[in-house]
């Protein structure tokens, strides 16, 4: 969701949060942290059982390849779902769009934890799978600066950067609850018992997750900013291309830092972890 004039002007003024504190930091910390685990579990299963599940009539490394690249599907999908739900975040508000991006992930996450393999439906698997990957990718794209908005928006006058920790804090926490639940199965299950379904239970644990992702956000209000926007009229009609004329530099300088960081951490963890595998490093 993009800012618009109305939000600057905003800041400037002593706007009333309607929410609780608690209650803000709450749904912006869960749903960057749910959101990201379900990325994160897709993430770690396509280093571990996608390519043999989904991709069995290949070699050993086609089979990798093509579990990456279904990886791959959801960087392009999310600077779409970015403007997606970012345009209508400032169209129809931001609860809403946070919402439904949360919806979009825990839905997409939960069908990949249920669809059959090539085995059972032949080509559809991996076809199947690839649209619920961009699903997800569209869902995570409306997340994160959506949720900062969320925070910041109803932060109290001053304490906007302390509010926008928070949504910074969920992917950590993600990641964390998404390997550690692998670790877990690989554990105390045998290796048939995890590839015929143990790899199956981190993505239906997504749907519990979000049940509580959206009970806590169905409680909040609209954030006073967009409240006042729509009071007023001052709604922007088409926000991304005012983003994109107004605010094209820093947002090339955010995407171009963010594909740095994000290589490195998924080179790190999801391509290593992927080698361990073929090497005989996991069990």
């Amino acid at each position: 969701m993009t800012s618009t004039p109305l939000s600057r002007e905003n800041n400037t003024e002593s706007v009333n949060p309607v929410n609780s504190a608690t209650r803000v930091a709450t749904a912006s910390f869960i749903g960057t942290a749910i959101e990201f685990y379900d990325f994160y579990v897709y993430a770690t299963a396509a280093a571990l059982v996608i390519g043999p599940v989904f991709f069995p009539q290949t070699s050993g490394t086609a089979q990798m390849l093509s579990s990456f690249l279904t990886f791959g599907i959801a960087f392009l999908a999310r600077p779409l779902g970015s403007a997606l739900f970012g345009h209508f975040g400032d169209r129809i508000g931001r609860k809403s769009t946070l919402v439904a991006s949360l919806l979009l992930m825990g839905i997409c996450t939960t069908l990949i934890g249920v669809l059959p393999g090539y085995a059972t439906i032949g080509a559809w698997a991996p076809i199947l799978l690839c649209v619920l990957r961009f699903g997800q990718g569209l869902g995570l794209g409306g997340e994160w600066g959506g949720a900062a908005l969320l925070a910041t928006e109803n932060a109290p006058k001053g304490k906007r950067a302390w509010f926008g920790m928070f949504p910074q804090l969920g992917p950590s926490i993600g990641f964390l609850a998404a390997n550690g639940l692998f670790l877990a199965l690989a554990m105390t299950l045998s290796d048939e018992q995890f590839r015929a379904w143990g790899w199956r239970i981190p993505f239906l644990l997504s749907a519990v997750l979000v049940m509580v992702g959206l009970y806590v956000r169905l409680k909040l209000e609209e954030t006073p900013i967009f409240a006042k926007a729509m009071a007023h009229h001052q709604r922007v009609s088409l926000p991304i291309v005012e983003t994109f004329s107004q605010h094209w530099r820093p947002m090339l300088l955010g995407a171009a830092s963010m594909v740095v960081c994000y290589a490195l951490f998924y080179i790190s963890t999801v391509f290593s972890l992927s080698y361990g595998v073929a090497a005989g490093l996991y069990p």
